[in-house]
């Protein structure tokens, strides 16, 4: 166990605001680059194939196909250079770790989808038109 100085000073670096995606899902990882003087944010979407460690050092691989060939990049979940992660949609998976995929290519590479559960706050009503009642259609 890590002393009690090294955990405060972790805890103190940790991001507020972690967003909530497991393995298997699509997320879009927005990233901070550098060029020179100049920065700019690079999207980078894929299919979380693992996630690894806990605490400051929490890390996820994602994975996507670019031109035939498969691209992994590892990302650590509190890094300053990680501007935000937006999940584009839920995989429901049976495992942890999704290293099956680095072998498939084309539709074998596809995860199945997970349905979200929302709140009832946040529930639309349904979007049908009102129907005007007899005495606003006569005014």
């Amino acid at each position: 166990m890590s002393h009690p100085i090294i955990h405060e000073i972790e805890r103190e670096q940790c991001k507020k605001q972690v967003p909530e995606f497991r393995v298997g899902d699509t997320v879009e990882v927005r990233v901070k680059v550098r060029e020179g003087d100049r920065e700019r944010i690079q999207p980078f979407v894929g299919t979380v194939i693992a996630m690894k460690g806990g605490g400051i050092r929490t890390t996820f691989t994602v994975r996507r196909i670019v031109q035939g060939e498969g691209v992994e990049r590892v990302f650590p979940l509190h890094s300053p250079s990680i501007v935000d992660v937006r999940v584009k949609h839920r995989g429901e998976v049976r495992r942890a770790k999704l290293f099956y995929l680095r072998g498939r290519t084309g539709k074998s590479t596809r995860i199945k989808g997970r349905r979200v559960e929302t709140p009832a706050s946040q529930q639309v009503e349904s979007a049908q038109p009102e129907t005007p009642t007899d005495t606003e259609a006569k005014a």
